[in-house]
């Protein structure tokens, strides 16, 4: 089965109830039951991205994961970024995408460390001579019901990830970009439709959209693109470790289709934002929510 056969979104994966489970964060794709679809059996690429040269942050899990695959089965070599903690969920993408013939390089670091920033972009440059995408989909999320009890380190600690990140890993990459290279971001319909317990994740998703849509502007008359993709509820590692058990065994349920979404229902919008097929959108983004309305 691949991405283009008809399928009924309701019954196409696994609906909640899950069972039971946690993880510190940033946690583990493959600790997860049921475990996340990436893509790594459906996707199936058309060779619209053939000798591009990317970065996906977030790359080992998730929806990042889901991307890395689908970019490098467009034809894209790629830079992965991911924490070190992740570092056995981001060897697996690395041996699955070179196994298919592509070049996938490691590169662990925290997005939130303004020098890794700076690091990254120069592995990408140096690795392959050049730079035409950067895919930022990594991100921090975590709950906390009570405003009394967020911490000002937690908040420093989700803006400089969420948001931080995004200035110093852009301002460091367009220098080396050409007319027709591309940005895409990961926002977030909590940006709109925010939860109670995730102030500060809501608040940076926000500004998400805002940078999206303001650096856009900027970059237009130097021909690169800047776009953005907002999910709503996917089944990813952020689950586990940022709700109780309770929550993640229900985590989807209220959606339209009874369920999450799966990272590999989000693959395809990172490839179009990609690539030229795209090339009159800029400043846009594309929400993915399941029918969950984002406001």
């Amino acid at each position: 089965m691949s991405q283009y056969d008809k399928r009924d979104p309701n019954t196409l994966y696994p609906a909640p109830p899950y069972p039971e489970q946690e993880q510190s964060l940033p946690g583990a794709a493959w600790k997860m039951d049921p475990q996340p679809d990436h893509g790594e059996q459906s996707y199936v690429g058309k060779e619209r991205l053939t000798g591009y040269r990317g970065i996906v942050t977030g790359a080992d899990s998730g929806i990042g994961r889901a991307a890395a695959i689908a970019l490098s089965r467009e034809g894209a070599d790629l830079v992965l970024s991911y924490l070190p903690d992740e570092q056995e969920d981001a060897e697996q993408v690395r041996d699955l995408l070179e196994g298919e013939g592509r070049r996938a390089v490691l590169f662990p670091g925290d997005i939130s460390d303004e020098q890794y920033c700076k690091d990254l972009v120069q592995k990408a440059v140096d690795e392959f001579g050049g730079l035409d995408t950067l895919v930022m989909v990594a991100g921090r999320m975590d709950s906390n019901d009570d405003v009394l009890t967020l911490t000002t380190e937690h908040f420093d600690s989700t803006f400089k990830t969420n948001i931080y990140s995004l200035f110093w890993l852009t301002k460091a990459a367009v220098p080396h970009l050409e007319p027709g290279s591309t940005i895409v971001t990961t926002g977030s319909i909590q940006a709109s439709t925010p939860s109670p317990d995730k102030i500060d994740y809501a608040i940076s998703k926000s500004a998400v959209k805002t940078f999206t849509e303001a650096v856009a502007q900027q970059l237009a008359p130097k021909g690169i693109r800047v776009n953005s993709v907002a999910p709503g509820p996917v089944w990813t590692p952020l689950q586990p470790g940022s709700d109780d058990a309770e929550t993640v065994a229900h985590f989807g349920e209220s959606s339209p289709f009874g369920r999450p979404g799966q990272p590999a229902e989000l693959g395809a919008a990172y490839v179009h934002l990609v690539s030229p097929e795209s090339s009159y959108q800029s400043g846009s983004t594309i929400t993915i929510a399941g029918g969950t309305p984002a406001f």
